[in-house]
């Protein structure tokens, strides 16, 4: 049973919990510390985190690193053409006996690294669907419950678009962060190129618990957030919607469609957790802008003069702020 004397005690090991991972994490991963953030952020707010990113920048590596700094269980699904939804929820079997009997599949873990997500058929896709909101799946007709914490990360090659099947709308509503993995500095470079071309022996440590994992994502709740915050965090979402009463001159001319209220949640959530990582008690209008770009740009659909004045995502939510 964890107990600290007060909310604020908490608090605290939470902050400490989270540089301990940023270190230990960091022996393995280089050079990613702001993607690293964003991804615990990710999962202490109780959410899941798509991963976009050219092949050789350590998306995988990252996802295993952080499995083993965490004492969770974990499954690595690599998504195929031909992955079947039994796959990844499991099927049911006639046993010796002429019993059925329904045997589990990867997704019955704490930690589910869904690799290259976009190469599987929506059939298959949509298998997660379920699993990522409602936390259960359902097979034959009866449902099961994941063990919690219950935690997707998914990875996406934004280049190779041959025999891939693009995440439907409904389905990228359903990853709170869409986190962007660029190339690494040259120092970083040397940095990475340094210490993979050597033998090593960095065992990375177990730092933080299941359970405590729960406990602080029932702590990070009870934060108290001002109105001005929440409403700041609703209006930024609400300007993202075109031809509305609130809509943002740039969303009228580059948007097909704008941000729902989960983008407005998420953005609540995600700022109460990347204040709480970082030592404060209460989230403010800074650490809104911090968690934008990951929440927003999965949640707007640029139209043509967007994409002919060559305009991203980023660039139009960068405006809205």
């Amino acid at each position: 049973m964890i107990q600290y004397k007060s909310d604020v005690e908490a608090a605290d090991a939470l902050k400490q919990k989270h540089d301990q991972l940023i270190e230990e994490i960091g022996k393995v991963v280089f050079g990613q510390k702001e993607i690293i953030e964003q991804v615990l952020a990710v999962m202490f707010s109780g959410g899941h985190c798509l991963l976009v990113g050219v092949p050789g920048l350590a998306k995988t590596l990252l996802v295993n690193t952080i499995a083993k700094a965490l004492d969770l269980k974990y499954k690595r699904i690599q998504f195929t053409p031909d992955l079947m939804p039994s796959d990844i929820t499991g099927s049911e079997i006639l046993d010796e006996q002429k019993n059925f009997r329904f045997i589990k599949g990867p997704v019955f873990a704490n930690i589910i690294l869904a690799d290259e997500i976009n190469r599987t058929p929506p059939k298959t896709q949509s298998a997660l669907l379920e699993a990522m909101q409602e936390h259960t799946v359902t097979v034959s007709g009866n449902n099961y419950t994941l063990d919690e914490p219950f935690f997707v990360l998914a990875t996406q090659n934004p280049v190779e678009q041959e025999g891939t099947y693009p995440l439907p709308e409904a389905q990228l509503d359903r990853f709170m962060f869409n986190v962007i993995l660029d190339y690494p500095s040259v120092d970083e470079e040397i940095t990475i190129v340094k210490n993979t071309t050597r033998v090593t022996t960095v065992q990375t440590q177990k730092v933080i618990s299941a359970e405590e994992i729960i406990y602080f994502r029932n702590l990070i709740k009870k934060v108290a957030v001002s109105d001005n915050v929440v409403k700041y965090a609703v209006t930024l979402a609400a300007k993202t919607r075109p031809h509305t009463a609130t809509a943002h001159t740039a969303a009228d001319k580059y948007l097909n469609w704008g941000a729902g209220p989960r983008a407005s949640q998420y953005l609540v959530a995600g700022a109460k957790t990347y204040a709480m990582l970082h030592g404060k008690y209460s989230p403010d209008i800074d650490d809104v802008k911090a968690v934008a770009l990951p929440v927003l740009r999965h949640r707007i659909i640029r139209n043509y003069q967007a994409e002919a004045e060559e305009l991203t995502e980023d660039d139009l939510i960068k405006m809205m702020l």
